[in-house]
């Protein structure tokens, strides 16, 4: 007698959503944009390092730019001379925005290469006034609310795709619409993590932030009481507790070893990997109800916004106020 085959798993119920498809969206709001301006955006990129990813990610951006009607102009130098070629890039009302790809020197030597950029031609949102709104959650330059203010663009690009998943709930107030969802972020790096927890938590999440040393929670306390995130240490506190409690997480661990432990993922949470490994394991999709496994083109359409988003701003502030 014939033995019979063993059941076949159940068909995974997760969507996998790409973030090519995503970044259409963004780039029709682009392309909207660009109509109004007279002539094409110039985006300087200064590469002075040889790290591969770096030379990949200036490919990527200036490859995105040709396709959708911006100017990109890749200067590679050398290192001690940066300084002078982005304080010249400032000067020149040809150049609408500029990035440099870090790490320079890697230390914090490149913290202040990111501050002499010229804010108003900062496309990363790394400035100090960028920075100082993002954290204090002020979103517009000035009082009138016209200028927003300039988000860095992997966090962005995150919180894109999170609104693009509908996450966000429209129906809330603007600034409330993570009301009620908690949040894990695996990754607490100044560049995107900390960051990352910041804005969601803005937006009205609870954010649990995870790294080597701990826990940290990011929240504007019961109810949205306060304008601003509060961060709080969560002694004890490991995955073990984060995960079981959120209903999005999001993975920027760069090593290649590391994977989260999908048993411990709440059933139906939205998961995105936001790492350049594959953070999440096959399973996931398992657990996950919608798994985005790479935002690396959203991140470059981010930038793109971004750089119309300072023309934009410049062209409001040098506008004539109507008498």
């Amino acid at each position: 007698m014939a033995t019979a085959p063993a059941d076949d798993p159940p068909p995974a119920s997760c969507k996998v959503v790409l973030a090519g498809t995503i970044a259409k969206g963004i780039l029709a709001e682009v392309a909207e944009g660009l109509k109004s301006l007279e002539r094409p955006p110039l985006l300087v990129g200064f590469l002075a390092n040889s790290d591969p990813a770096a030379r990949m990610y200036a490919d990527w951006t200036g490859k995105t730019c040709r396709e959708n009607g911006f100017r990109f102009e890749l200067r590679e130098v050398d290192k001690d001379e940066l300084e002078e070629h982005i304080l010249a890039a400032n000067g020149d009302d040809g150049v609408d925005g500029i990035i440099v790809y870090y790490p320079i020197f890697g230390n914090r030597q490149d913290q202040y290469l990111q501050q002499i950029t010229d804010v108003a031609k900062d496309v990363e949102g790394l400035s100090h006034r960028y920075i100082f709104n993002m954290y204090q959650n002020i979103r517009f330059l000035d009082a009138a609310k016209l200028q927003k203010s300039i988000l860095p663009c992997t966090p962005l690009a995150v919180i894109k795709i999170l609104e693009n998943l509908q996450v966000y709930n429209t129906i809330l107030p603007y600034g409330n619409r993570l009301f009620g969802h908690s949040i894990t972020v695996i990754n607490r790096s100044e560049v995107v993590g900390r960051p990352l927890a910041a804005l969601l938590a803005n937006d009205g999440a609870c954010v649990y932030s995870v790294d080597v040393t701990g826990v940290q929670r990011f929240s504007r306390g019961e109810g949205l009481r306060k304008h601003r995130h509060d961060v709080s240490d969560l002694p004890g506190w490991s995955l073990e507790q984060c995960l079981p409690l959120s209903d999005v997480v999001v993975s920027g661990v760069p090593g290649e070893m590391y994977k989260v432990p999908t048993a411990l993922l709440r059933e139906g949470a939205v998961c995105i990997n936001i790492s350049s490994e594959k953070n999440f394991p096959p399973e996931v999709k398992q657990k996950a109800s919608i798994y985005v496994p790479a935002i690396g083109k959203v991140t470059i359409v981010v930038l793109l916004r971004n750089l119309l988003r300072i023309v934009q701003n410049r062209r409001g502030a040098t506008a004539p106020t109507a008498q």
